[in-house]
């Protein structure tokens, strides 16, 4: 006798919610969070807002996911790996911001993900990744033609966020693929995406704070910006990352990884509305061209079966 199917009513709220909304709203905070910080800018410099960011979720997923539970059982080489991965997330954020401080938002997050396209091209050589790298990287060379003289800092700054977000990818991947392999007893193969990032986000805090923790004094001195700083934080790395745990338990990967080349037109939707960055025709011709690309490109199996955390996806807007 078939089991009565449970009423809609009865199911968890979550359930009950599109797994598409949750990427739409991570989507829309992924790049609302680099709005308010460049809005921010005017008050405190980069480098402090990058601070206020990374300290904030890195307070907020330590509460909430206590990463240390575990650090005391990780070998050496586990430890240097979560610590690399933390210097990274504090490499990439801060050439994040201060190339989004110098160039349009749309642009800094289309050069970015040129990053998985170049990956995906690595990892499985088909005539589809090559259309695919092809496509993508005349996307970013109409997003740059004749402005690289015009600011060639800003250009070398978001190449170089494209550069770290790639290494970034490749170290967390190989993090959580080794995490997922380990035996189900460990206490190590219990923590997951969530966790390894809490643990990374602290560390690249500890890393930052010398470096930059200085410049994010002005917003001491004044409470609005500080708050503001608070909510950089929060729509940065905290919602958009818990509502893409949200989709990814709710949805194929490959859908998800499918949706993701919505976000390079998200970057520019909020650029023009938050930021008033009106895109030319051909910035506009070029975000389309890494849309597209984004959509061609084919991951390799081992990054299809991955459990790493979705943001490794999108991780430094």
């Amino acid at each position: 006798m078939a089991m009565p199917r449970p009423s809609e009513a009865s199911r968890p709220l979550l359930d009950r919610v599109p797994p598409a909304s949750f990427f739409v709203t991570s989507a829309m905070f992924h790049y609302l969070g680099p709005s308010m910080a460049v809005l921010l800018f005017a008050h405190v410099a980069a480098l402090g807002v990058m601070w206020l960011r990374i300290a904030t979720a890195g307070v907020i997923f330590a509460v909430w996911r206590r990463p240390w539970r575990f650090l005391g059982v990780m070998d050496r080489r586990q430890l240097s790996e979560l610590v690399a991965l933390g210097v990274l997330l504090a490499v990439m954020n801060s050439v994040f911001y201060l190339a989004v401080a110098r160039l349009p938002l749309a642009t800094v997050g289309a050069i970015e993900f040129l990053g998985p396209v170049v990956l995906a091209t690595f990892g499985v050589r088909t005539i589809r990744n090559l259309v695919a790298l092809g496509v993508t990287v005349s996307g970013v060379a109409l997003l740059t033609a004749f402005k690289v003289v015009s600011d060639p800092v800003g250009f070398l700054l978001a190449f170089a966020n494209c550069a770290a977000f790639m290494a970034y990818v490749v170290l967390a991947h190989r993090i959580a693929n080794r995490n997922a392999k380990m035996p189900a007893t460990s206490r190590i193969a219990k923590t997951g995406g969530i966790d390894q990032l809490a643990a990374a986000m602290l560390i690249a805090a500890v890393i930052a704070t010398p470096i930059s923790a200085a410049d994010a004094g002005p917003a001491f001195t004044h409470p609005v910006w500080l708050l503001w700083g608070v909510g950089v934080g929060v729509c940065s790395s905290v919602v958009p990352y818990v509502t893409d745990q949200l989709a990814m338990a709710r949805m194929p990967r490959a859908t998800f990884a499918l949706m993701l080349a919505l976000l390079p037109a998200c970057a520019a939707i909020i650029g023009v509305v938050v930021l008033h960055q009106i895109p030319t025709i051909a910035e506009v011709s070029g975000i389309g061209l890494v849309i597209l690309g984004l959509l061609l490109h084919h991951a390799s199996p081992d990054t299809e079966r991955s459990v790493a955390d979705p943001r490794l996806e999108h991780a430094s807007g």
